[in-house]
This record gives structure tokens, C-alpha cells and sequence, in this order.
């Protein structure tokens, strides 16, 4: 595995993040447009894929990742994704008096879900791809 392509992909991503939800912040995006949290969650959850990739890689767990590494991905990214609607969930209902919404609390999660899911798609197709006399 290329560890310094990793993380280049890893530092761009997260600075467009950042700078996708400083933006939305700035020009009430969260508010004004119903389904903008759709694709932030799934980019969220596609840096944590390959942020867990790179975890994983970096402890050791394997000289080379494969696919049996799914729900070692994924398992942490639902969890880091569940965290983030406890947290939403007290910050909204205690600070901005905003009402529990359940339907969007199971949508962010599946997104997040569905971008950890792509990460793994993208590493094995794009950063370390396999090799076809390996197979």
C-alpha cells in the first residue's frame, strides 16, 4: 500500500471538508437546502473509510489490506456515525430547541455507511489496485 498517496488523499479531503462545511455554515446551506447534510455525511463517511484504512495499515493488522477488512472499515465508521447523532441529538435538543428527527437521524447514518463503503471501493480501485496476474 502507497501510505503517502493515503495520505495526501486523507489531508485534501478533509481540508475540503472543512472548507465545504465552513461555506455551508457561512451561507445557511444546512438550513436553506433540506438535503445538504446527505452529501456532507457521505463524505464524512468516505474520509473515516479511509482514514480506518490507513489506521489499520499503520498498526499493522496487515502487510496488505483486502477485502476481509470490510466490517473492520465499516464497523468503526458506523460507530464514529452514531456518536455524531448522540452528539447532534443533545446539541439540537438542548441548545438549538430544534425537535428530534428520526428519519434524518437513520438518513445520516446510512450515508455515512454508504461513503465508508465507497472508501473501500475507491482504495482497491484507485490507491492500491490488483494487480490481474495476482488473481
Amino acid at each position: 500500500m502507497d501510505s503517502k498517496k493515503l495520505s495526501m488523499h486523507l489531508v485534501s479531503m478533509i481540508l475540503f471538508i472543512f472548507l465545504i462545511n465552513y461555506l455551508a455554515n457561512t451561507f445557511y446551506w444546512y438550513y436553506s437546502i433540506w438535503w445538504f447534510d446527505m452529501p456532507m455525511h457521505f463524505l464524512g463517511g468516505f474520509w473515516l473509510g479511509l482514514f480506518f484504512i490507513y489506521f489499520f495499515h499503520r498498526l499493522g493488522a496487515s502487510s496488505n489490506i483486502s477485502y476481509k477488512y470490510f466490517f473492520k472499515i465499516i464497523l468503526p465508521v458506523l460507530v464514529v456515525g452514531v456518536f455524531w447523532e448522540v452528539f447532534e441529538f443533545f446539541a439540537y435538543n438542548h441548545f438549538g430547541q430544534n425537535p428530534f428527527d428520526a428519519l434524518d437521524t437513520v438518513s445520516d447514518i446510512f450515508f455515512d455507511l454508504v461513503g465508508g463503503t465507497f472508501a473501500m471501493i475507491y482504495f482497491f480501485r484507485k490507491i492500491m489496485p490488483i494487480k490481474k496476474d495476482t488473481i
